[in-house]
């Protein structure tokens, strides 16, 4: 059973290597950990800025309102847990330019309130509910566990 696990786990090494996602590529330097935690940050806000620009996506089920929407809630924590990180990141350098690149995204939170209300919007057209303040609770429950997850091997 041990040399079955111990093959399983060459094979999943070299499995990732060969599609580059070594744990030893990620950047060692403050401002390289900031820079992927903004880019990602703003691939996902770039999604939202999508869904609020097109109309509501329907659906022919409340099951598949409820997943499209526990979908996008993910990707709202996903978002705030990558500008957290971020922050975290910048905070281990005096470099004021990373902190600054850190700070830049965070700015925009105020953006989420208006996504909120789309999709609220669009839950009524599904005869459905969704109040924001819960959301909200449920976001914050949840961005320190995500954050562990996406942040950076050191």
């Amino acid at each position: 059973m041990r040399l079955l696990l111990a093959g399983l786990a060459v094979l999943l090494a070299l499995t990732a290597a060969a599609r580059g996602d070594s744990l030893d590529a990620a950047p060692a330097d403050p401002a390289g950990r900031v820079a992927h935690h903004v880019r990602v940050a703003n691939e996902i806000a770039a999604h939202f800025e999508d869904v609020l620009r097109r109309d509501c996506p329907r659906f022919g089920t409340a099951a598949e309102w409820d997943t499209y929407l526990d979908g996008e809630i993910d990707r709202l924590v996903l978002l705030m847990a990558h500008l957290e990180q971020a922050w975290v990141e910048a905070k281990t350098t005096p470099d004021d330019e990373v902190r600054r690149t850190a700070k830049a995204p965070r700015r925009r939170l105020h953006e989420a309130r208006p996504l909120l209300d789309k999709l609220q919007a669009c839950a009524r057209d599904h005869g459905s509910d969704l109040e924001p303040l819960p959301v909200w609770w449920h976001i914050q429950r949840e961005v320190p566990r995500r954050q562990a997850e996406i942040a950076l091997p050191r």
